[in-house]
């Protein structure tokens, strides 16, 4: 069985990151969507539960798709769920260039970390957890953003009040 690592911190989680893990559902037997959390970083706007929540909610539709959390490095969740393959969603060069560099680390800690990367599709070019973020906190609309299933939760808990 062909088991594939999709991980991030989906804070929240974006149709971007939807359609990489919709491409890569078809590619792997199974994917495990992973939301890697780091306690020594900044708060988060969700929890790892309430992301985890999210991530069931939005690929409930695909039956290889299993969500799970980690707090350690890729390549010893990789080793422990006997995954072959990270993958990972590009927008841009620069997107390339940081996960490069963490492809070849993972594959230096593991020899069966093997990295696939999916483009974005055109439409999402320019998306993000944090314009996502950001919109909602200005009340703005997130709706082309998010999917239906998440939304008002997302929206809720990001909008500011205090307008």
């Amino acid at each position: 069985m062909r088991i594939a690592v999709c991980p991030g911190s989906f804070d929240p989680v974006t149709l971007g990151h939807l359609d990489i893990i919709e491409r890569a559902s078809s590619l792997f037997d199974k994917v495990i969507v992973l939301v890697s959390f780091n306690a020594h970083k900044s708060k988060a706007s969700f929890t790892v539960n309430e992301r985890m929540d999210m991530l069931q909610k939005v690929t409930e539709h695909l039956d290889n798709v299993v969500v799970d959390c980690y707090s350690g490095l890729l390549a010893d969740y990789l080793k422990m769920s006997g995954a072959c393959a990270i993958v990972k969603g590009l927008r841009a060069v620069s997107d390339f260039e940081y996960e490069f560099q963490m492809a070849l680390v993972n594959k230096k800690l593991y020899s069966g970390a093997e990295t696939v990367f999916l483009t974005t599709k055109e439409a999402n070019l320019y998306l993000s957890s944090s314009l996502v973020k950001e919109l909602a906190a200005f009340g703005g609309d997130i709706s082309g953003f998010v999917s239906p299933q998440v939304h008002d939760f997302i929206y809720e808990r990001l909008t500011n009040k205090e307008k």
